[in-house]
């Protein structure tokens, strides 16, 4: 399911709309470095998070909106990635991969903005449809 490497159920779309406009909590982003099998800083990056605002975010035990966003949209492509690819080791490595279809950068690079991520998306769906592309 879409969401739940960073500990949300997203059974109710409205529900989780609303966890991701309060902030998601600290232990999102702990689930979900856990799950990429990255460090704080590489996940920061990705995520477009300063290092130092990290900090007062884990201090604070809340992300902002915007971040929140962000962190939802990186979970929802691992989520993808790991129903693909039938393993998390494996959707790990293919997402940290330079892709051809994606000009040579790796998804979870690309998927850094919206746009990005859907074309991610895309291509997961095409892998599963099993068109490689």
């Amino acid at each position: 399911m879409l969401g739940t490497s960073i500990g949300i159920k997203p059974e109710n779309t409205t529900l989780v709309i609303a966890q991701i406009k309060k902030g998601l909590p600290a232990k999102a982003f702990t689930l979900l470095k856990k799950n990429l099998d990255t460090t704080d800083r590489e996940l920061a990056g990705i995520l477009g998070i300063p290092i130092s605002t990290l900090a007062r975010r884990k201090k604070n035990k809340r992300f902002s909106f915007e971040e929140s966003e962000r962190m939802f949209r990186i979970a929802r492509i691992y989520d993808k990635a790991v129903i693909v690819f039938g393993n998390d080791n494996l959707a790990r490595k293919w997402l940290k991969e330079p892709a051809f279809s994606l000009g040579d950068v790796a998804p979870i690079d690309y998927a850094k903005t919206e746009i990005g991520a859907h074309e991610v998306e895309n291509l997961l769906g095409r892998i599963e449809d099993g068109v490689f592309s």
